[in-house]
């Protein structure tokens, strides 16, 4: 199990009612097996086009991704799952029956491993086992967070794509969501792709930080975060934080600003 992502030259236009919009142009950086990497940008830089692609949901105009060396069709797989922004867990099934699903569809595990194997996860994952015949609706948000992210690491990807998963949470909720990703982290070692608008939040979770240009996106700024792991709250007040979020600010501020100073409509 590897996970090293290659980004090259990645362009993307749409064609909506013969109105062409150039979404990505040439948009090219690594990402290392086991690393996380935060993407950030203005509003419709394209950061969620690319994760699109990552993910196999849609396809490119040129270029190049692939993961471990091989090139990534235009179609989902089991090596890359995504995590969304709006939450996909199934209302009608119970937390144990929504972790589960992945597996049994393909037919990777029996019912009786599936469940164990959920059981065990959602343990690791804050003592989710206790709540796993309760229902979606049941659950505060970020539980369901949490359970997603557990059905996500069930399938056993090789990249765990996550598309603002924390966007609609408070700052409480989002913090302690964050050690929550954290820990999994440390102990599942996923390559991780985490698109979001949170600067604090990009810095303080990733090992490195991408920035890109309004539309068409690009590669503005590559960003290495060299603060210690495990990552503890204290850090946020420490002089490097601040140094490192400075330099993503100035980046990020002057994209947006073109961005409005161009009329840019708010898009993926």
């Amino acid at each position: 199990m590897s996970g090293a992502l290659s980004i090259r030259g990645v362009s993307k236009t749409y064609d909506p009612e013969g109105a062409s919009v150039e979404a990505l142009r040439e948009c090219s950086f690594e990402v290392r097996a086991e690393e996380f990497v935060a993407i950030v940008g203005p509003s419709g830089c394209g950061k969620t086009t690319l994760l699109n692609a990552i993910a196999g949901f849609d396809t490119v105009s040129a270029g190049e991704i692939s993961l471990d060396g091989r090139l990534l069709a235009a179609r989902p797989g089991p090596d890359r799952v995504v995590v969304f922004q709006h939450g996909a867990l199934f209302p009608w099934k119970t937390v144990l029956e929504n972790v589960t699903y992945g597996p049994l569809k393909q037919r990777a595990l029996s019912r009786p491993a599936a469940e164990a194997k959920a059981l065990e996860f959602l343990r690791a994952s804050g003592g989710l086992d206790t709540v796993a015949a309760s229902y979606p609706a049941q659950l505060s948000s970020g539980m369901q967070r949490r359970v997603e992210i557990v059905r996500a690491l069930m399938n056993d990807p090789r990249l765990l794509l996550l598309d603002e998963p924390f966007r609609a949470m408070d700052g409480f909720s989002k913090a302690t969501m964050h050690q929550h990703l954290l820990d999994l982290h440390r102990r599942y070692r996923k390559t991780v792709v985490f698109i979001t608008h949170d600067l604090d939040e990009a810095i303080y979770l990733a090992d490195t930080v991408v920035v890109m240009t309004t539309r068409p996106g690009t590669v503005k700024q590559i960003i290495r975060v060299n603060l210690e792991r495990p990552r503890v709250p204290q850090m946020l007040y420490s002089r490097e934080y601040a140094e490192l979020k400075k330099s993503a600010a100035e980046s990020v501020h002057e994209e947006a600003r073109r961005a409005f100073e161009r009329g840019e409509k708010e898009q993926a």
